[in-house]
């Protein structure tokens, strides 16, 4: 089964920073859109960045210019660099991969369990 295990998240100042990092293991064939969501209590989920296999980038307005979605195909391995924090960014934020498990199939998304972040003096 293909699994993402997301790091990074934590307890933050407002105008500090945090780099989220999510790894994709298991037995897959490639991955596609990579991004990251985010959840606050009592919200729905919402998207945070999207990032392509090329590097093609997307952001919520909420985000651009303070986060960067990165990604490093070598390592399967997703980025959210999240600078200017503030307290409305405060989340549960979520892995997501779209994810290939064979030449056969169509891809299908994958999530991580989160990882909280916290924006507080």
């Amino acid at each position: 089964q293909v699994q993402l295990v997301e790091s990074g998240g934590g307890l933050v100042q407002p105008g500090g920073s945090l780099r989220l990092s999510c790894a994709a293991s298991g037995s897959f064939f490639s991955i596609a859109t990579m991004g990251w969501y985010r959840q606050a209590p009592g919200e729905e989920r919402e998207l945070v960045a999207t990032v392509t296999s090329g590097g093609s980038a997307n952001y919520a307005d909420s985000v651009k210019g303070r986060f960067t979605i990165s990604r490093d195909n070598a390592k399967n391995t997703v980025y959210l660099q999240m600078n200017s924090l503030k307290p409305e960014d405060a989340a549960v934020y979520y892995c997501c991969a779209e994810v290939r498990r064979s030449a056969l199939f169509r891809a299908t998304d994958y999530w991580g369990q989160g990882t909280q972040v916290t924006v507080s003096s």
